[in-house]
């Protein structure tokens, strides 16, 4: 297995073959350190939670605080939500269907995996998939 660094210093090409083995060590050493980053910020919320659990006096004080932490609590639900995708993402590199799209079964593309490693459709599917969200949201 390679050193961090050299995952780190890699970068994928069309050049090669799909999803050698080196793409794969690379993918997946970002989306791990991508779920890293977001449970070290979550870590952070809670803690900041805690400490200003206290009462503000002021009413302003309070609804300023209140929607400060209910932005807070939606953005780590969110990311709660984007952990359970990346873990979806990891599971796939392990059965070897990463980077292939469900629809198509088609290689999804580096660049469009290095931009959003948890890419589930090729960009063709998302665009044609976006199409008929539009279609069936305006009817």
């Amino acid at each position: 297995m390679s050193s961090v660094a050299e995952v780190i210093e890699y970068r994928p090409s069309d050049d090669e073959p799909f999803m050698n083995p080196r793409q794969r060590e690379y993918f997946r050493a970002k989306l791990n350190a991508w779920k890293d980053d977001i449970l070290r910020e979550s870590r952070g919320t809670l803690d900041n939670l805690q400490e200003e659990s206290q009462n503000h006096p002021d009413m302003a004080d309070r609804a300023s605080s209140e929607s400060d932490r209910s932005l807070e609590l939606r953005t780590r639900d969110r990311q709660r939500k984007l952990i359970a995708k990346i873990d979806a993402a990891l599971k796939r590199l392990d059965d070897g269907t990463y980077g292939y799209c469900e629809e198509t079964g088609d290689p999804i593309g580096i660049a469009r995996l290095d931009a959003r490693p948890i890419a589930t459709l090729s960009l063709e599917a998302q665009e044609m998939h976006e199409r008929r969200e539009k279609v069936y949201r305006d009817e």
